[in-house]
Parts: structure tokens; C-alpha cells; sequence
């Protein structure tokens, strides 16, 4: 019976990698028992529609088989999720140079994330910039733990927030050099209490210097999002950005283009503000996804301003970040169920797909 149920399993594609999720190597070991199936799946991102899918499909196959589903994750990758015991699925979010944008694109795609019901944590490492506290409009102090030494997070639109910002003066300067940046923000991660998580945004501080290393190495990054604005000059660095995860396990799930084409709210009209197509060609050039572009709405600011993400606004700059986390998401599980097929395919003890 359970050769039926895995042959009905074939009829469905995964819809990113383009194979069967059984030739895939998704779909462990079934068993039956008093007509209930227990379907193990290789799904590594939790709410990612592709996935979502893919579970969806398979629930409504063994149930035209006879049987009633009962599904549990079971993913064998080699990704930096997979060797740390609990951990979330870290996506570093980067960029070259400042002002493209970066803390607002960590912002909203953590937000749409955890709107699509996902256990989300958003830790603010951009220590000379923490901006993240005013974007959502959180003025509190994090509280302690009774062992006064573990850091109880801040809550707020469904996430778990972080950021040095909550620590220090909003008008204080931050005048720290390297080691003391790497200390504090090496603190912050370890001592606050996250909890189980889907997946950890990181806003990184712009730039390829210290603080970006040293959080690269003591995370499980999977992988990252390298924002960069369409001109040539916030390429030049963007371009060092795609570069810095060369010699990390983490990959680059791909590059956003923000600040794209405005559209004028009065006619309608679109304007090339700051060049176009700046993002796309970046993503060609190293050979990673191209994750979509962000406009340049008056909007996006006026949220930001007002501590309300865009992504919580029904308007088209919102969805645009909406679209973005779906696609980050999907990528996450991609990197995960490719590793899981390689590491299947590379065991000695793994049977071949029947």
C-alpha cells in the first residue's frame, strides 16, 4: 500500500527545482497504520508558497489514494540552518553602501513574512545606523530574563526585535571601534531569548568590514539579499556585496533593485530617477536570482516615518514587498531541498527512488 501511495506521490512536481518530489529524493520512508499515512517531507521554509504548495498536493494525493495524510518535516541539508540544533533560517539582508535603502527592505520583508504566519525574529546589526527602532515605531527598552542575563526581546507586528538602537540614546552616537562592535553585537545575538523561529532577518551594517564578517561567522546564514539601487555607482559596491559570502557557506538568494522607476502619483507617467535596470544586470553578471525590483514611492518613507511598514498598507508598494518575501522564502526552500538531494544522493545507505 505504501508503494501505491508513493507512486501517486510522482504526479507532483516541485515547482522551483522542476522534478517529481519523489525522483527528488522529498519523500522518506511512508508508513500506514489504521488508514492514516505518515508522509515525511524534505521542506525546509516554513509558509513558503512553493512549499505550501507541495504539501497541499501531497495532502490532497494520499487522500484520493484512501488514506488520511499526516505529514512531518524530515530535511537532511547541509546548509548552516541544518548544523545548528533549532536554528531559525538566517537571511542576511546587505548591501555595498549606505542609503539604498537596506533597513527598509529588512523591515518589510520580515514583516510580510510573519504576515504570512511565519515565526519571525528581526535583529538590527546595522550598529551606526539602527534605524530599525523608528521604522517600527518601538521607543520601549527590552527586558531582561530573571536570571538577569538573558535579554526578552521586543514583539511587535508578529516579529521578535533586537537592535542595539534600543540600547542606546536615539540622539547617542555610536563611537565604537572594531572590536568592541564585534563584542557587543556577538552580546546581543547569543543573550536574547529568541525563541523557535521560521526565519531571522538580519540588517546588516552597509559595507564589507568587521561587524559584517564577524556576524557571518557566528550565524547560520543561509543565505542573503544584496539591495542596491539602479545606478552604476551603487553597483561599483554592490558588486563587493555579492562578493563578501565567496568564502561562507552562506549563498545569495538574489538582489533587489530599490528605488526603481517612480511613478507619478498625478499622471501616471514612470520615470528612470536613478537609471534602470542597474539590479538586473548585477544579478546577471554574478549569476544569482533577480528578486524583483521596489519603486521609488513617497509611501515607503511615509511609513517608514510613521513606524507602519509598507507591506501593512493595501497599495501596490506594499505588495511589491509582499512579492519579495515570497520569493526570498521560496528561495530559502530551494537552497534547503537541493542540499537535501545532494546529501541523499551522496549516502551510501540511501535507496534509490523508487
Amino acid at each position: 500500500m505504501t508503494e501505491a501511495i508513493r507512486e501517486a506521490l510522482r504526479d507532483i512536481e516541485d515547482p522551483i527545482i522542476g522534478e517529481n518530489i519523489v525522483s527528488a529524493g522529498l519523500i522518506g520512508a511512508i508508513t500506514v497504520e489504521d488508514g492514516v499515512a505518515e508522509i515525511p517531507l524534505a521542506l525546509g521554509a516554513p509558509h513558503s508558497p512553493a512549499e505550501t504548495e507541495i504539501a497541499d498536493q501531497v495532502r490532497a494525493a494520499v487522500r484520493e489514494a484512501g488514506y488520511e495524510p499526516s505529514l512531518s518535516i524530515e530535511i537532511d541539508d547541509q546548509t548552516p540552518a541544518a548544523m545548528v540544533d533549532d536554528a531559525p533560517n538566517v537571511i542576511a539582508v546587505s548591501s555595498g553602501k549606505g542609503g539604498v535603502g537596506k533597513s527598509t527592505v529588512a523591515v518589510n520583508l520580515a514583516t510580510a513574512m510573519a504576515q504570512r504566519g511565519a515565526a519571525v525574529g528581526l535583529f538590527d546589526a546595522d550598529v551606526y545606523g539602527p534605524n530599525i527602532p523608528r521604522m517600527l515605531g518601538v521607543h520601549d527598552h527590552p527586558g531582561m530574563a530573571e536570571d538577569d542575563e538573558t535579554i526578552i526581546p521586543i514583539e511587535r507586528y508578529g516579529m521578535k526585535l533586537m537592535s542595539i538602537g534600543f540600547l542606546v540614546g536615539e540622539n547617542d552616537p555610536v563611537i565604537w571601534r572594531g572590536p568592541m562592535v564585534d563584542k557587543v553585537l556577538s552580546q546581543l545575538w547569543h543573550d536574547t531569548e529568541w525563541g523557535e523561529l521560521d526565519y531571522m532577518v538580519v540588517d546588516l551594517p552597509p559595507g564589507t568590514g568587521d561587524a559584517q564578517l564577524s556576524m557571518l561567522q557566528q550565524m547560520p546564514v543561509v543565505g542573503s539579499v544584496v539591495v542596491t539601487t539602479p545606478q552604476n555607482v551603487a553597483l561599483d559596491n554592490a558588486r563587493k556585496g555579492v562578493r563578501m559570502y565567496d568564502d561562507y557557506d552562506a549563498h545569495v538568494l538574489g538582489v533587489i533593485e530599490n528605488m526603481s522607476t517612480f511613478v507619478c502619483p498625478d499622471c501616471g507617467s514612470e520615470h528612470d530617477v536613478f537609471d534602470v535596470g542597474g539590479g538586473e544586470r548585477l544579478a546577471e553578471e554574478y549569476e544569482v536570482p533577480f528578486l524583483g525590483r521596489i519603486p521609488l514611492d513617497p509611501s515607503i518613507r511615509e511609513s517608514g516615518e510613521d513606524g507602519e511598514p509598507i507591506v501593512q498598507r493595501d497599495v501596490a508598494a506594499g505588495s511589491a514587498f509582499d512579492d519579495l518575501a515570497s520569493t526570498v522564502m521560496d528561495r530559502v526552500g530551494e537552497v534547503r531541498r537541493q542540499s537535501h538531494r545532494l546529501t541523499a544522493s551522496d549516502s551510501p545507505d540511501t535507496p534509490p527512488a523508487q
